[in-house]
């Protein structure tokens, strides 16, 4: 899911969908190392510690439970990844506005956040493991809908937030808009019948359906797999040796099942394939 569709109400959620691209990408502080005992491939290959930035209120991906521990898939991912790799991690949270220019300044290693780098710039500066999750939009409607595709949707009521692409692609569909203001209340309108379907991020409709099992709709229609962004472990230019370690220790996740079952519990659903 990729940070950031604005969605409105569930901007906790949503706000992130596949890509994320919110904060400033700049700063004028040079990247450095966000521990003194040494780089960071040192650090990894002599099982040190790394500190992985993240949100730390942003659920299901990072956030703290009822016991106020900090978790969530990608928290989840970034602990297993640490504990192939044989090193020691450490969460510093901070908000998502300036998530990417404290990578940038060495405030810490990695950046753990439902991060795509769709951007150029982002592109330019900071590089991504293995994609651990993949999201892309898909369209909900009620149970007995007989809506099977975003081909079906011209002329249909369709409950989206006028500011989210969401909204767009629904409008470029020939979509007739039902103004909300995030994810939850489209929902509702759809089950209350005063709209018919929405198009929204994948990972969030997945979210919301794992915790409101007898909600009256169903996926009906998913965009295709190379529409899908995914998302990965970030880290600053020039650390290719990195980047490779992470993504091997992605695919043996992948390979074992961790991923699989951790898409699962916070999902219900693998999300770390297309």
């Amino acid at each position: 899911m990729l940070k950031k569709f604005v969605l409105g109400g569930m901007t906790a959620l949503v706000l992130a969908a596949c890509g994320g691209e919110g904060g400033s990408a700049s700063s004028s502080a040079p990247a450095q190392s966000a521990n003194a005992s040494g780089s960071l491939i040192e650090r990894i290959n002599n099982k040190g510690t790394i500190t992985v930035g993240t949100e730390g209120t942003y659920a299901p991906f990072t956030y703290h439970d009822k016991d106020g521990k900090l978790t969530g898939y990608d928290v989840e991912v970034t602990r297993a990844v640490a504990d192939k790799l044989g090193v020691k991690v450490e969460f510093k949270e901070t908000q998502w506005d300036s998530m990417m220019a404290g990578l940038k300044a060495g405030r810490f290693d990695v950046v753990a956040n439902q991060v795509g780098l769709t951007s150029p710039e982002r592109q330019a500066t900071f590089d991504k493991s293995e994609p651990y999750s993949w999201s892309g939009a898909v369209l909900v409607a009620r149970k007995d809908s007989n809506i099977k595709s975003i081909d079906d949707i011209k002329g249909v009521k369709t409950a989206q937030s006028l500011t989210s692409n969401y909204g767009e692609k629904a409008k470029a569909a020939g979509a007739e808009l039902v103004p909300v203001d995030g994810l939850a209340q489209s929902l509702t309108l759809i089950e209350q019948k005063r709209a018919d379907v929405t198009l929204n991020d994948e990972l969030a409709v997945l979210d919301y359906l794992k915790k409101n099992p007898n909600a009256g709709v169903k996926i009906v229609w998913s965009a295709p797999a190379d529409e899908k962004v995914g998302s990965g472990l970030i880290v600053n230019k020039g650390n290719d040796e990195v980047v490779a370690k992470f993504s091997t220790a992605i695919n043996e996740l992948k390979a074992d099942g961790t991923l699989k079952k951790l898409g699962e519990q916070f999902f219900g659903k693998d999300i770390s394939v297309k």
